[in-house]
């Protein structure tokens, strides 16, 4: 008998002794038992200057030896080595841990000012999220508004969730500051000349440790700033932390209440002996707030800076309204934030949020973007390369061509609703995704918004008794009907990038030192220079924020010649595009 053949029958005998998963013992020695399931569940250009997701291994055989169980051994197990013989395992020790009787997942007994008008699952109310803040969660439940909070130099002028986790947040922004380089360069040149001293700015943005930066340059360049979040999810806590601890006067914390959110802005505004005279808004929240409640102190303010096409549309409204007594803005059409926040943030954090929300792979998967602006773009490119099914829908015929030409399929929303996976708003509209096609949406499907505003997706129709609403994750919700079909909800439908995960920093760097840069202007522009009406940012200053960001890439720019110059009527130190001239991508 050949060696092969003995080998075969001896390893047929070992086999016959191993036992089958019925005949495998209820409990293994170290008292495991099975897991209980889960539910299932017009622009007018300014002249002005710079400044600045388990087999089961009782059918797995092991390498070396082949494990039973022995009567003899009181359930205990054996080895059957090679050659036949008999080892005995090791027993192991039922190990129990001083808090084992503990009950995790409690729901909380306060919830503090949060009102929450749904059903949500009791075993996830404490489950975390890596996204945006390390600090989502807290065992203290207790609204920051109920807190008195003073920082090390007793200073209280300030609401956050907890000023213990200032070092963290400093931190954060350290690491901020290396990817934004055009911010730290300009709070260098221009720190000595303070083109912002007298400047009392109250701010309404995403609280990150980016906007950190952004803030401590205003304070380096002579402004006071006071500062509320423009997102109820995307607050940092640390950074909040941090900058209270630096003197900074913030009013936000991650999952704010609505009433807590505007509660934030007016402690921002409606301070004694404090009136500013500048506003930097991302949304319009901020503008309207202070343009409604307090009108006199809107007509003292010098000028506004917006990043948003919600609040730049906000500010269109008021002008042709004849209402704007301010001039104004619009960051959000200049070229440093259009081309580059809105186009290569979104390219990169929609799938950042979208990964760490629902780990969802995308290969295969069919999407539905809403939108080809910058952002659906960003969004489009992204999902593209990682082998999505991409569908778009527009309302603009020339971006509607664009999304065709770039190989996308141009749809009605209704026309792939009931087959798609995942369904992205990037319009800043309004009702762009409503009850009707959220009802026809398949099990499982995705649905999230990267618009600034919620107001794209219907939310407040999903918010019926016939529902049930079930948290998941941090920022992550099932929507369950009757008949057990459930939507993924992220974020409540607010913006998914900076509530669910983070973004860029490099890109913010861009939009913020055009923010900064605008500041400037129209606090240093000469009476007249601006009217009462909404501006572009100066093509001068567009082109700065991108040469400042340059050194970054060991990037080396062409000088014109001046006969090249003259030839092409252009300052050798630009601009060197006309306000009219439109900047592709490829």
């Amino acid at each position: 008998m050949s060696v092969q053949v003995v080998a075969a029958k001896m390893a047929e005998v070992e086999l016959k002794d191993v036992p089958t998963g019925k005949d495998l013992p209820a409990e293994s020695p170290a008292g495991s038992s099975a897991a209980s399931p889960t539910a299932e569940p017009s622009s007018k250009p300014g002249e002005g200057s710079l400044g600045l997701l388990t087999p089961n291994p009782a059918k797995m055989p092991q390498a070396s030896a082949m494990k039973r169980s022995d009567p003899q051994q009181n359930g205990g197990e054996a080895f059957i080595n090679r050659d036949g013989t008999v080892a005995e395992a090791p027993r192991m020790k039922k190990i129990q841990f001083a808090d084992q009787k503990q009950e995790f997942n409690k729901r909380p007994s306060k919830i503090g000012r949060r009102s929450l008008s749904r059903s949500i699952s009791q075993s996830s109310t404490d489950s975390y999220s890596s996204a945006a803040s390390y600090t989502d969660s807290s065992d203290d439940e207790t609204s920051p508004r109920d807190k008195q909070q003073k920082n090390s130099k007793g200073n209280g002028d300030f609401c956050i969730k907890n000023i213990k986790q200032a070092d963290f947040g400093r931190r954060e922004i350290e690491i901020a500051e290396q990817e934004m380089p055009a911010l730290m360069a300009l709070r260098k040149r221009a720190q000595g000349e303070k083109p912002l001293a007298g400047a009392k700015v109250v701010g309404c943005t995403h609280i990150t440790a980016q906007t950190a930066v952004l803030m401590e340059t205003l304070s380096a360049l002579g402004a006071q700033c006071r500062w509320a979040a423009c997102n109820i999810y995307s607050t940092q806590n640390e950074v909040a932390a941090a900058l209270a601890e630096g003197g900074f006067s913030v009013f936000a914390w991650k999952g704010e209440s609505e009433d807590d959110f505007w509660w934030c802005i007016d402690r921002c505004v409606n301070v004694e002996g404090w009136q500013p005279n500048m506003i930097l808004d991302d949304g319009g929240d901020l503008t309207h707030w202070i343009y409604k409640k307090y009108p006199n102190m809107f007509k003292k303010i010098k000028g506004i800076v917006e990043e948003s096409v919600t609040g730049v549309h906000r500010l269109y409204q008021l002008s042709k309204a004849g209402k704007l007594c301010v001039p104004a803005m619009n960051v959000n059409d200049s070229v440093t934030k259009q081309k580059f926040d809105n186009l290569y943030c979104c390219r990169e954090s929609i799938l950042d949020g979208l990964k760490r929300t629902t780990d969802v792979m995308f290969g295969g998967k069919q999407v539905v973007v809403c939108g080809y602006g910058e952002v659906g773009k960003g969004c489009c490119a992204a999902l593209k390369a990682m082998g999505s099914i991409v569908y778009v829908t527009e309302i603009d015929p020339i971006c509607a061509l664009q999304a065709c030409m770039d190989g996308f399929r141009l749809v009605k929303l209704n026309e792939v609703m009931r087959q798609v996976d995942i369904v992205i708003t990037c319009t800043g509209n309004k009702n762009v995704v409503v009850r009707e096609n959220l009802d026809r949406m398949k099990n499982g499907c995705i649905v999230c918004n990267m618009g600034h505003s919620n107001t794209e997706i219907d939310v407040a129709s999903l918010r019926t008794p016939e529902l049930t609403w079930e948290r998941v994750r941090s920022q992550v919700d099932h929507v369950i009907w009757p008949d057990g079909k459930r939507i993924v909800l992220l974020a409540e439908g607010r913006l998914l990038n900076l509530s669910c995960s983070t973004v860029p920093t490099f890109v913010l760097s861009i939009t913020a030192t055009t923010q900064a840069l605008a500041l400037i202007e129209l606090y240093n522009a000469p009476e007249g220079r601006y009217k009462q009406d909404v501006y572009l940012l100066p093509k001068k200053m567009d082109e700065y924020v991108a040469s400042l960001h340059l050194p970054t890439f060991d990037a080396h720019l062409t000088e014109l010649t001046d006969e090249q110059a003259k030839y092409l009527g252009l300052n050798k130190n630009g601009p060197f595009k006309p306000n009219y001239y439109r900047y592709e991508n490829l």
